[in-house]
């Protein structure tokens, strides 16, 4: 639970870092075109101050309306990243009254030049800032070959009014480096911010999907968990509970010692689910050996268990003994509840560096068998459909510790079930979705 709390406390904060990188860089872009309106876009209009009231009234419609265009660029900007992430498409009618200010802002520019309303430097100053608002959402919208020929015709179509009205060649060639710089400027300011925010922001939503299949792993762990320790416990109430009837109704005395062990049974079960519930139960290997050959014993069946005190037992790694111990819990389970056994035997063997266990019964029938995979260690009727999911869940654990597991028919009416699993090869590394003693 600790656990949880602090990945959930760091995931917080590291959402909380790229909410504050993906605002400072907005109010950047944002910030980017107001800057250059009230410093190369203001200062140069100063000197319409000298040249007459029609210079005058060009220089203040043209920062009235750069004005406006900084104002619908700012508004842009947030569904352009929308559009630049794959999130949302932007609206295209968005553009067009951004688009309509910028032919008007070249329109006052060429005027400008014509009536000679402002030096040559001030007005190359303002070619500087003439498209920069409308391109800052702009760039993230089209490709960036796309961008690059669109502003080459922009520049062509200014140059080419300029050179009308008649000014020089010093002016033209200002206006051209003008342009290439502000275009240029926007592109490696723009783009790639967006796209370390892309990344940021798919690497956060890649984030949020682990914790989410954390937690889908985490319920078919507690499902899985939940089916080995009713299943057993399950079956024996039910065998003992018949067998309680049959003597009730001969008059036998014995039927009340079988309803105390239901009862004991029971109650052990509740106990086994409050702890699968908290998340702290582990199978052990011993205690399962202990528990199948007490249970089966106890349901008639006569039980051997070999080979518990060697290296494949309590001489295997804890990982080993557990995925074993799970094993062994649900090859009991299934002896109980399909066939008609006598006898079974537990074996524990080492075979080529590899911990093996067998679970052997008598009692399978002519048909016996895996099924659907859903689990079937005593064959017999039923077993087919079943439709459990025990076997399968076993073969995940053990395939995380890089065993196997087989289950079948071995001849003369018997059915085994094998589990393999290297000494050395899994370490100490954990079943599928199984959480460690920090995350609990």
């Amino acid at each position: 639970m600790i656990g949880r709390v602090r990945g959930w406390r760091r995931g917080w904060q590291e959402r909380t870092k790229l909410q504050r990188i993906d605002l400072y860089t907005r109010v950047t872009l944002c910030s980017l075109p107001w800057v250059f309106l009230l410093s190369w876009g203001l200062l140069p209009l100063g000197a319409t101050l000298d040249h007459g009231p029609v210079a005058m009234a060009l220089g203040a419609a043209f920062f009235a309306v750069n004005a406006v265009q900084c104002v619908l660029s700012n508004r842009n900007v947030a569904p352009a990243f929308a559009h630049y992430r794959g999130a949302e498409p932007f609206p295209p009618p968005r553009l067009r009254l951004p688009a309509a200010l910028l032919v008007v802002l070249t329109g006052l520019l060429v005027a400008l030049a014509a009536v000679g309303g402002i030096d040559d430097p001030g007005l190359s100053l303002l070619v500087l800032d003439l498209p920069l608002a409308f391109t800052v959402p702009y760039v993230l919208l089209v490709p960036v070959r796309t961008y690059l020929l669109h502003c080459a015709a922009f520049g062509v179509v200014v140059l080419g009014l300029l050179a009308a009205v008649g000014a020089p060649g010093g002016l033209l060639f200002g206006a051209a480096v003008s342009l290439l710089v502000v275009v240029l400027l926007v592109l490696v300011s723009t783009r790639p911010s967006a796209w370390s925010l892309t990344v940021m922001w798919q690497a956060e939503e890649a984030r949020d999907m682990q914790a989410r299949l954390a937690v889908a792993e985490e319920r078919l762990r507690f499902g899985r968990d939940m089916h080995d320790v009713l299943g057993r416990n399950l079956s024996v109430i039910a065998l003992k509970s018949e067998l309680a009837v049959e003597l009730a109704q001969r008059g036998n005395a014995a039927a009340v010692d079988q309803m105390v062990e239901v009862q004991r049974i029971a109650r052990a079960s509740q106990q086994e689910v409050r702890d699968v519930v908290r998340g702290y139960r582990e199978a052990d290997l011993p205690t399962e050996l202990l528990g199948a050959k007490g249970v089966l014993e106890a349901a008639g069946i006569t039980c051997t268990v070999a080979g518990a005190d060697g290296p494949a037992g309590i001489g295997a790694p804890p990982a080993v003994q557990a995925a074993l111990g799970w094993v062994v819990r649900e090859a009991a389970t299934n002896v109980l509840r399909h066939g008609d056994p006598r006898v079974c035997v537990i074996r524990l063997t080492t075979t080529a560096g590899a911990a093996v266990l067998e679970v052997e019964n008598d009692g399978a029938g002519p048909g016996a068998g895996e099924g659907d995979g859903s689990g079937v260690a005593g064959g017999g009727s039923g077993a087919a459909g079943s439709g459990g999911s025990g076997l399968a869940g076993l073969r995940e654990r053990l395939a995380a510790l890089g065993g196997s597991l087989e289950a079948g028919p071995a001849g003369d009416g018997l059915f085994r079930v094998t589990a393999t699993i290297p000494l050395t090869a899994p370490g100490g590394r954990p079943s599928p979705g199984t959480l460690s003693t920090e995350d609990r």
